[in-house]
This record gives structure tokens, sequence and C-alpha cells, in this order.
């Protein structure tokens, strides 16, 4: 499930790839991306800039043009070198940008659209972002008046709200909380300001290094299947007191929350 590292990640990947290159071939399944390509064909454009936000992943074109995709749950782009044979089979492919150096292919990408600079500007769903917490400068002031801003409702599902704070998935939520020591379904107005930057401040820290080592990682293992501290981990011992890990389903979209009873204990009233 791509979270804010994995688009970074793969922000990362792409403009080592094609940034400064020309555009050679593009190819879609979209309707909208090939009727703009018709008008205004994509081949012959140089690739300026390839930059994430939040869960957003925006390859800007000379000619003031710019791709904008997000992967939902099963998008991806995957990066191969000229000829180079493709993992995934070709009906899953969305969007092929090709140029002399290497092929970028958008695989179960469910949302994409071409935007003019002044559209990006003025785009809803970017506007409505929070703080994105891999950006530099990340401004921590305006998260906390963010996350104050959600009353009671559990902290659980308000670090996942992007327009709180950009790039936080349900992998990450249960495992900051769990760092934290931050009972998942304590209502927001009832934590701290040093309760709430914690959280922030680890959220930006865990999601750093994942992004520097390459991976999703919570703790210092060298065992690939110890990487996280409680997601996944429903009724399996805690790694750090062996009480069983507890899940539930919240939220509009019945995202699975994991937490540890013991490290995690729900507050007195």
């Amino acid at each position: 499930m791509p979270e804010g590292d994995t688009i970074f990640l793969a922000a990362a990947t792409l403009r080592r790839a094609i940034e400064g290159q020309i555009v050679a071939r593009f190819e879609s399944v979209f309707p909208a991306l090939t009727r703009i390509d018709a008008d205004r064909p994509i081949a012959g454009r140089t690739i300026d800039a390839v930059t994430a936000r939040g869960k957003h992943l925006l390859i800007a074109f000379s000619g003031d043009l710019v791709l904008r995709t997000h992967m939902r749950m099963n998008g991806s782009w995957h990066v191969y070198p000229p000829g180079g044979r493709w993992r995934r089979p070709r009906r899953d492919m969305r969007i092929v940008l090709e140029t002399p150096r290497a092929i970028a292919v958008a695989f179960n990408v469910p949302v994409a659209e071409f935007l003019t600079a002044a559209q990006l500007a003025r785009h809803d769903q970017l506007n409505a972002l929070g703080p994105d917490l891999l950006g530099e400068p990340f401004d921590a002031a305006e998260a906390l008046r963010r996350l104050r801003a959600q009353g009671s409702a559990p902290i659980a599902d308000v670090l996942l709200m992007q327009r709180v704070v950009a790039g936080l998935g349900n992998v990450f939520k249960s495992e900051i909380l769990f760092l934290a020591g931050v009972y998942p379904f304590t209502p927001t107005a009832a934590l701290t300001d040093a309760q709430l930057g914690r959280l922030l401040e680890l959220a930006r820290k865990v999601m750093a290094v994942s992004v520097r080592v390459g991976r999703r990682t919570t703790r210092s293992s060298l065992d690939p299947s110890a990487r996280l501290w409680v997601y996944g981990r429903a009724h399996r011992p805690c790694r750090r007191c062996g009480t069983p890990i507890r899940a539930r389903k919240t939220g509009d979209d019945a995202r699975i929350t994991y937490w540890c009873p013991r490290c995690q204990p729900q507050p007195s009233a």
C-alpha cells in the first residue's frame, strides 16, 4: 500500500531516470490523457521535474504541462532500461513515458490528469493537503493547528487525514502510535501539545529512515520479517512486552489499527 515514503522514493527514482530527458514516446489508456496528447503532443517535451506532494506524484514537462498521478491502494511506477522486460503484465499498464535513457511505466494507477501551472496552483485536492511530513521545511506549527482542529476525533483516524498532515498511511499510523505509547482511540483533543508534537516528530523520523534505507521499517532489525512493531501482527506477542497485539477496524474506510494494550494503555476516564 503506497504511503508518503513510497511516493517520495518513486519520485526520486523517476527523477534520476528521466528528469532532464526528452520524451520520445507517450502512451496511456486514459482517454483524457490521450486527448490532450493528441492536441498538445507529449513527445518532444523535456521532463523538467519530478516531485512528490503527500501521496501525489507530479511530473512537470516543458510547455506548461504537469502530469499528476495518485497511486491509491495498488498503483506503482516502474523504471526500465530501453527494451527491458516489464515486471508487470501489459494489461496493468496505464501510462508509458519513454526517453532515450529509460522507460517509466505506471501500473494500475487509478488517478491521472494533465494540468497547467495555473490549474495546479488552484487544484482543490493539492491545496487541501496538510504539511507534507517529508517536506522541507516542515511547518510543525501548522500541522499542530490542524491536529487540534479535529477535536474529539480518534487520533488514529486523524493521522490518516491528508488535509491534516500529508503522506501518512495505515502502516506508519499504527507504528508511530506504538512508538509514542499512545492509545489509538484517544480523542485528539485529550492529547497534549507535547504528545502531538512527539507524534509528528516520530512520523517524520521513521518515514525519513524508510526512505533512506529503501524499505518501510520502524525497527532496527536485520530480520526482514521483523521490520515493524505492531502492524499486521494481530494476536501475536508484542515485540516489547509479549502482550498479544490487538486490531480494530475504524473510520469510514474501515482501516485496521494495530496496538499493544500494555504499551499503549487506554487512558482512564
